[in-house]
């Protein structure tokens, strides 16, 4: 096999594991999205929560589905650095989205002084495009690193021994 031919496969491979990580990604932040949509407009529309306690709720709701379907599957070929780290990781990266999140809402809803459901909600869908730039660059980084920069990742026996 030519130098060409191996570089050409690694390339191959890699850009393939990149798509399916987004691809993944993507189908488990559009339900999430869904999920978020949904309860935020259920919890505004319908019960006595505020915009900004919908959107808390909507969150930490969407969040946790999240988490299970990214560890589980989209990045379920990384290194495993265990639950306890990864998930306060993402809880951080998932924090502080969620602050900007609720901040772009109270935004709009208090000092913008907005109360339509649809400015809301539109407000709502751009809080949430921003964090899911913001979390597929952190999960890829921090959460769920490759195998070769998890510094913490535990050493399988194979590993450890010598040829």
């Amino acid at each position: 096999m030519s130098l060409l031919d191996a570089m050409s496969q690694r390339v191959g491979t890699t850009w393939r594991l990149l798509l399916k990580e987004v691809g993944a990604f993507g189908v488990v932040g559009g339900v999430c999205f869904v999920i978020d949509l949904a309860l935020f407009q259920l919890l505004y529309t319908q019960t006595d929560v505020g915009a900004v306690g919908a959107k808390l709720i909507a969150t930490l709701v969407s969040m946790t589905v999240a988490y299970l379907g990214h560890r589980h599957w989209s990045f379920s070929h990384r290194a495993r650095t265990g639950v306890r780290r990864e998930y306060l990781l993402f809880a951080v990266i998932n924090g502080i989205t969620l602050l900007q999140g609720l901040a772009v809402v109270w935004l709009v809803r208090h000092p913008l002084g907005q109360e339509s459901a649809l400015v809301l909600q539109v407000a709502n869908v751009g809080s949430i495009a921003l964090g899911t730039v913001i979390r597929f660059l952190s999960y890829r980084r921090w959460v769920f690193p490759s195998a070769g920069t998890a510094a913490t990742a535990p050493l399988r026996p194979r590993e450890v021994a010598g040829p």
